[in-house]
């Protein structure tokens, strides 16, 4: 009888051990959540992104919620209940009772910011800073990609624009230009540094380059395509559409809006929205040899392997997993947002959340 209280209460002992065991699950889940968090978000913006994309390709409104804050509160919770009862009587038996109970909830709180008013015009209309061009330029950004992305006008010569109530070609000069300064850049003899002249701080570009070097033709090539002084081995970067002298490069940059306009031109669209009005089905026209800057095909069904696709119009978006250019194109345009934020966003509060 002994015994088997005994064995009653050792039972019941190791429950409670088991189960207090299992009530530390702050520390366990930091891993976990840290991943699933921060998979869930970059798929998320990648199919948000698409999907304004293919919307302002339809003339559509882009729409976008930013994810201000995730808090994820857990808790654990048991009871254990144990009772033992014997008897003397050679009628009444032993009892033993043991019972437990527990309860897990996960309530993952998610804070959506949509981006309106004095936001969105600082995140999508505001033109890309001259200086954050030239940064990605300076951190080996392929100089030819950023251009070609980024920048509207260089020392008035066009680049393309697909969008729009007008799209047009880019100026042939403009795809010699870009890479002729790709050539330098990849020589490595292109660069920049902030000038300081009096109270003011400007932004040059310098080539270092020789006389009679293959480089010195390419560098001497992109002078000529922008007009700058051949004697000058520097000339001071501004924000315009022309510059005021042959000492200087006038990048007129684009906005978010713009970047996204551009590229959303070169999304495939179903012919049949195309012959019933509800999209263009022409964009500008393109030299043979450059390729597009992102290609996105569209279909009745889903892709079974894709980088990202999202539905729209009873149809489907998607770039291909191998379409490593485009997805290339996708991630940059992340990175990109980031060079737009001016001003003060504010600090998000510092919450502690307590795991039970």
């Amino acid at each position: 009888m002994l015994k088997k209280a005994g064995l009653t209460v050792l039972a019941a002992l190791s429950m409670l051990v088991l189960m207090n065991g299992c009530a530390g699950i702050g520390p366990k889940t930091v891993t976990r959540d840290r991943f699933d968090y921060t998979k869930a978000l970059s798929d998320s913006w990648k199919k948000q992104m698409l999907l304004n994309l293919v919307k302002i390709r339809y003339v559509d409104a882009p729409v976008f919620l930013e994810v201000a804050s995730v808090i994820s509160q857990y808790s654990l919770e048991g009871q254990v209940s144990l009772g033992v009862g014997w008897s003397n009587s050679l009628v009444g038996g032993d009892s033993q009772t043991v019972g437990g109970s527990g309860t897990y909830s996960d309530r993952p709180t998610i804070t959506y910011t949509p981006l309106i008013g004095e936001k969105f015009t600082r995140s999508l209309m505001t033109p890309i800073p001259v200086e954050g061009i030239l940064s990605l330029i300076q951190a080996d950004y392929p100089v030819n990609f950023v251009l070609r992305i980024c920048v509207q006008t260089i020392n008035n010569i066009d680049n393309r624009y697909g969008g729009g109530l007008d799209p047009r070609a880019a100026d042939p000069e403009f795809y010699r230009l870009i890479e002729a300064l790709r050539k330098v850049q990849r020589s490595g003899k292109l660069g920049m540094r902030v000038k300081s002249t009096g109270q003011d701080e400007r932004v040059v570009m310098f080539f270092r380059t020789e006389d009679a070097d293959e480089i010195f033709q390419e560098a001497n090539l992109a002078r000529q395509i922008l007009g700058l002084n051949p004697d000058a081995a520097e000339f001071r970067v501004v924000y315009g559409a022309i510059a005021m002298d042959d000492r200087e490069m006038a990048m007129l940059t684009r906005s978010m809006l713009q970047i996204m306009i551009e590229l959303g031109s070169y999304i495939e669209v179903p012919a049949k929205d195309v012959n019933e009005g509800r999209v263009q089905g022409f964009a500008a026209e393109e030299v043979s040899d450059i390729p597009p800057l992102i290609r996105v095909h569209s279909g009745a069904s889903r892709p079974e392997e894709a980088f990202v696709a999202v539905p729209y119009r009873d149809n489907w978006f998607w770039i291909e997993d191998t379409d490593i250019p485009s997805k290339r194109i996708l991630s940059f345009l992340m990175m990109l947002f980031s060079l737009t934020e001016t001003g003060d966003r504010g600090q998000a509060p510092i919450i502690t959340v307590p795991t039970n």
